[in-house]
């Protein structure tokens, strides 16, 4: 990639015509890499810290309210709790259907382009990732209270 750096400082910019091929790749990682991707990252910390802030301010407001509002605080608290863990284990069970899917069509797809060579068998690791997240969604991971 360097000498076409080196050809468009010495011969002109067009010379080559990979050079506009090479001009549009490179501007397309600065723009991801540089703009894009830390602009996302810095504004969906924002929002979290934004909703944090909200959610621990109404807590604290239900928590100063009275007997009734703490034991509310507290409750919405255990139900929140909840609801992520529930979330976490559908994630879980998506995610090892998903692995599972993605082990067995490689093996498939393996099989048929390579033919008798084991290299077929590389589809079980992603195979036994699922089966593992799976399994623990649903036998060893504990109970949602």
């Amino acid at each position: 990639m360097s000498h076409m750096v080196l050809m468009h400082l010495f011969e002109g910019p067009f010379s080559n015509p990979q050079m506009g091929m090479w001009m549009f790749l490179a501007i397309g990682a600065v723009a991801l890499f540089v703009v894009f991707l830390p602009i996302t990252t810095w504004l969906e910390a924002r929002r979290k810290e934004r909703e944090a802030f909200y959610k621990a301010d109404t807590m604290r407001r239900l928590a100063e309210s009275s007997g009734e509002g703490a034991k509310a605080a507290i409750e919405l608290l255990k139900e929140e709790s909840r609801q992520k863990w529930i979330r976490t284990r559908e994630g879980l069970k998506i995610a090892g259907l998903i692995n599972l899917a993605v082990g067995v069509a490689l093996i498939i797809f393996l099989r048929a382009l390579i033919g008798n060579q084991p290299v077929y068998l590389c589809g079980l690791i992603p195979g036994f990732i699922g089966v593992a997240m799976l399994a623990y969604a649903l036998f060893l991971a504990p109970a949602v209270e």
